[in-house]
């Protein structure tokens, strides 16, 4: 068995643990619902008899015996798993990475397949990193739900043989312009989840179902779109989670991180052109797509900082900037010709 083949069999175990750490997250959440509205339900039933209107949606602390316990120690074996099975994935996905590049005899960093995975690797181990300070499950179910498609995309369509680099790419710029997009890319990743768990929060303390507020004219839909309400008994769990404020400033300060490191991709790349091409810039669709997310990050934190943009606008920002990083990794890779055209498929 060659290097390469171990590559493949590593990240393959690697998405095999992901995908048991996604299930394992998904559980948890559903633990921390059940504990949510079992705690509340009663409260809520005692005020109705007394004629008073339910109480606000407010975290609320496990009950020290009874079957929220249960749920409780139910829910700590699921983190377990979900935990242990996140550090197993990193473990195999970093070694897929290491025998990938010594199998290539070059810095695993030169096509799509490439690209994909390192991705996956840095985000989820910044997911892991932020996950020490405080478990969040739906963070975690995001950003493993990201990994798992990633990696099965990454093996399923992008993959390609391990092999030399190509000459337009045997520059030391390989690691440095795009090794740091890469990373920028996995910080983005986990700031664009935080969003989506801050709006979804926001939604659950304001009483606004964000998810099927967009089809709540049409009548026949309404018993339909009754699960997807954040107000509801399912979306339970969001009370337990860091209030909206609070993501908001976590996904800043990793969009500000990310930013950074996009910043000097973009420098970094222009120089890279020169020593290649002759030339800075010449409106390459790479390039012009790389510029347009840095366009969008920079509009995000110049309003977030100054103009005092928060709450839903600065988080709709973040997802405008992620989606021109993905189409910029995914559209122009595969469906545009140009001098990035690299990713060998």
């Amino acid at each position: 068995m060659t290097l390469a083949q171990v590559s493949d069999l590593l990240v393959w175990g690697a998405t095999t643990a992901f995908t048991i750490a996604l299930v394992a997250w998904t559980i948890e959440m559903s633990r921390v619902a059940e504990q949510a509205q079992r705690v509340r339900a009663p409260r809520e039933r005692e005020l109705v008899a007394a004629g008073g209107a339910p109480a606000p949606a407010v975290p609320v602390a496990p009950a020290a015996d009874g079957p929220a316990a249960d749920v409780a120690a139910r829910r700590t074996r699921a983190e377990g798993v979900a935990r242990s099975t996140t550090l197993l994935g990193l473990v195999l996905l970093l070694a897929g990475v290491v025998t990938r590049g010594l199998a290539a005899g070059r810095w695993p960093t030169a096509n799509m397949y490439e690209f994909a995975v390192v991705g996956v690797l840095v985000a989820v181990a910044v997911l892991a990193v932020v996950q020490r300070r405080r478990t969040i499950a739906f963070l975690a179910v995001l950003v493993m739900g990201i990994a798992v498609l990633g990696l099965a995309l990454a093996l399923l369509v992008f993959h390609v043989q391990a092999d030399e680099v190509q000459p337009a790419l045997d520059s030391y710029w390989l690691v440095l312009h795009v090794g740091v997009a890469i990373i920028a890319t996995g910080v983005f990743t986990v700031a664009f989840a935080t969003s989506v768990l801050q709006v979804l929060r926001d939604g659950r303390a304001t009483g606004r179902s964000h998810l099927a507020r967009p089809w709540r004219s049409a009548d026949g839909l309404r018993r339909w779109l009754a699960p997807l309400r954040v107000t509801g008994p399912r979306f339970a769990w969001l009370e337990q989670v860091p209030d909206a404020r609070r993501l908001e400033a976590l996904s800043f300060r990793l969009n500000a991180v990310a930013f950074v490191l996009w910043t000097f991709t973009l420098i970094g790349g222009a120089i890279w052109a020169e020593h290649a091409w002759g030339r800075y810039w010449g409106w390459d669709p790479k390039e012009v797509g790389t510029f347009v997310a840095w366009v969008v990050y920079a509009a995000y934190l110049h309003a977030r900082t100054t103009r005092g943009w928060s709450g839903r606008r600065a988080a709709y920002f973040v997802y405008a900037g992620y989606a021109v990083v993905i189409a910029n990794f995914t559209v122009i890779n595969l469906f545009v010709d140009g001098k990035h055209s690299y990713s060998g498929l």
